[in-house]
């Protein structure tokens, strides 16, 4: 059996890019956390998936939402990964961003932007698998956030 250190060892050699998720609740709160599971599933149709731990306290609102944002972060955003990788209530306060049709947050300055709505839900162990469609999406030319072995990355020009 793979001890879960060794496998998370392993996959911390695979660099990502890092997205902030953003969702509306029924009352209009905004709710959003830091996921770096996150992946393209089909173009026909246009279809993401991202992977949130059972136990985050995003977990609930996101698997309730039937739309949601991703915001695919910048180098500069490195700041605002951290803010919502953090358990803490304020993490849109003085942060910049601009509604998409939904409601949902797009952070300003992020790299690109997908407008989502919630196409299935799975069960993946220990973390909850949402596939959205992407209704919308828009980018800007800029350096990723990435992350790779524990910790941030940069591609260098």
């Amino acid at each position: 059996m793979l001890d879960a250190s060794a496998f998370r060892a392993v996959l911390g050699r695979f660099a990502s890019g890092i997205t902030v998720v953003t969702v509306r609740d029924a009352e209009g709160k905004d709710h959003g956390m830091t996921v770096s599971a996150f992946t393209s599933v089909s173009l026909e149709p246009p279809l993401i998936l991202v992977c949130v731990d059972r136990g985050a306290t995003m977990h609930d609102h996101l698997y309730a939402a039937t739309t949601f944002a991703i915001n695919l972060l910048s180098i500069e955003q490195e700041a605002l990964s951290r803010r919502f990788a953090e358990s803490r209530d304020d993490r849109f306060d003085g942060v910049g961003y601009t509604r998409d049709l939904s409601g949902a947050a797009l952070l300003d300055d992020s790299l690109a932007h997908l407008e989502c709505t919630t196409w299935a839900r799975y069960d993946g162990g220990d973390h909850t698998i949402i596939v959205g469609r992407v209704d919308r999406a828009a980018a800007r030319d800029a350096r990723p956030l990435l992350y790779y072995r524990g910790g941030y990355a940069q591609i260098e020009r």
